[in-house]
């Protein structure tokens, strides 16, 4: 990319976050706006077939749990390489024509929109090929697995956020907490923002990739469900139902562990909070051993972000697997909150979870008399159904307004995967976000990208 082009992409993300930043302040804004999408279909308040042509791709698993929200939209196509987890959508879709290869369901005649639950391995792919396809995403979470995938979905995305309404399915973000806590922090209530804290203690060790297992059961298909990744032989162990993903984005060619799980949620209660783009050093460490098939349990990852326009330089760390931040006192146990955040500012503490918050004021001046809480009139809006924000934002000519969209989730996404890349290279890295490379560690930015199987491309 030549430096006219870094400097033009570096300017459209920063408009992109300051954008999303008053939209956030200053709430929705009403309005008639009609749109066109890739089917030709006209749409508006006016008119008459206010209807999505929608694929799912991916119809077991959580793809079951959007079945009511695409009810009131057109499946026109249904894809998935279990013909068995298949069967719900089927019953609930009838006349959708059903496919295996997700590549050749993004070219399903008349699309407007995917509705993608497959494997975490697979979204950056079918998110790259649907944007060069012009389709509205939703993309279950992580967008992505790998830096280098996270931003080329971005890449190709910015130039297309004013045309396609893009969401990644981090949908606690439709509680109202996050509003709260977004408020509470910019105005002021532990004065000012110095670090931030998120963490999860979910542990699921494994000791490596399965053994063969012999053929997959002829509803399954095992190549397809490998996607891009490297070949590995059926086990019935990768795709219990019983755990769903847990049984497969432990590996390191499946996914990145709880970076990208319920690292995707709780990262996000502190990312809408913080304002930020990209980190300028990383470090992370862990008293394990590496497994070179399987991500960290226990592991402790720090970010640096630079100042923006209210808040100065800060520190934002994520643990997980029983490592934890230290509790702002002593009779304050951050072990009892499962998956929380913590805000520290020069005043006090706030700790959270997705659905409740505490504030601890902290010091001799935090009397809170300087702080003012909002009327009730100017508070952040309800963002209301998750989904229906999608489908919505396809049809009204806003579609870069979604909570979730493929800028601010795809910041997050590398901000994470960059953890793991510290955590394989050792030592403290240093970030360059404008063209993507590490600038200490050339060795380290091996790590950026990962091995795909041959005929797999993220362009197509």
């Amino acid at each position: 990319m030549s430096n006219q082009n870094e400097s033009q992409t570096k300017a459209t993300e920063s408009a992109l976050t300051h954008t999303r930043r008053d939209f956030l302040r200053k709430g929705a804004i009403a309005g008639s706006g009609l749109m066109i999408l890739p089917s030709g279909t006209l749409f508006g308040q006016n008119t008459p077939n206010n209807r999505l042509n929608v694929a799912l791709i991916g119809a077991g698993g959580r793809g079951r749990a959007h079945i009511p929200t695409l009810k009131d939209e057109n499946v026109v196509a249904i894809c998935d390489v279990d013909q068995i987890k298949m069967q719900t959508a089927t019953k609930a879709f009838p006349s959708a024509k059903v496919y295996q290869d997700w590549r050749e369901c993004l070219d399903h005649d008349g699309l407007d929109a995917i509705l993608c639950t497959a494997t975490d391995f697979s979204h950056a792919f079918i998110a790259n090929w649907a944007l060069a396809r012009d389709l509205h995403i939703y993309m279950e979470k992580p967008l992505a697995i790998t830096v280098n995938e996270a931003r080329t979905v971005r890449e190709s995305y910015l130039p297309k956020r004013d045309k396609l309404a893009t969401q990644v399915g981090m949908q606690r973000h439709a509680n109202p907490n996050f509003n709260r806590l977004r408020e509470m922090v910019q105005d002021g209530v532990i004065g000012d923002l110095k670090e931030a804290y998120a963490w999860g203690d979910r542990q699921i060790p494994k000791p490596g990739y399965l053994p063969d297992a012999g053929a997959a059961p002829e509803t399954l298909n095992w190549d397809l469900w490998l996607g891009p990744s490297p070949f590995h032989p059926y086990n019935p162990g990768y795709i219990a139902e019983r755990a769903g993903c847990l049984e497969w984005n432990m590996y390191w060619d499946f996914g990145i562990g709880q970076m990208g799980d319920m690292g995707s949620h709780t990262m996000d209660l502190a990312w809408n909070v913080i304002d930020a783009e990209l980190p300028t050093s990383i470090e992370s460490e862990t008293d394990e051993e590496f497994n070179p098939d399987v991500t960290p349990v226990k592991l402790q990852s720090s970010f640096i972000f630079p100042a923006n326009d209210w808040r100065d330089k800060i520190r934002v760390s994520w643990f997980q697997g029983g490592a934890m931040p230290k509790s702002p006192s002593n009779w304050i146990d951050l072990n009892t909150i499962g998956h929380g955040v913590m805000f520290k500012g020069t005043k006090g503490f706030i700790v959270a979870d997705f659905g409740s918050r505490l504030i601890i004021p902290f010091g001799d001046t935090a009397d809170l008399t300087y702080f003012k809480p909002r009327k009730e009139e100017e508070l952040l809006p309800e963002l209301g159904n998750f989904q229906k924000q999608w489908t919505t934002a396809c049809k009204n000519g806003r579609p870069s307004e979604t909570a979730c969209n493929f800028k601010y989730s795809a910041d997050m996404i590398e901000t994470m995967c960059l953890g793991l890349v510290a955590y394989r290279a050792g030592g403290k890295l240093e970030y360059d976000g404008a063209t993507g490379k590490i600038t200490n560690n050339a060795d380290a930015n091996q790590y950026l990208t990962k091995e795909y199987r041959e005929g797999w491309s993220m362009e197509g």
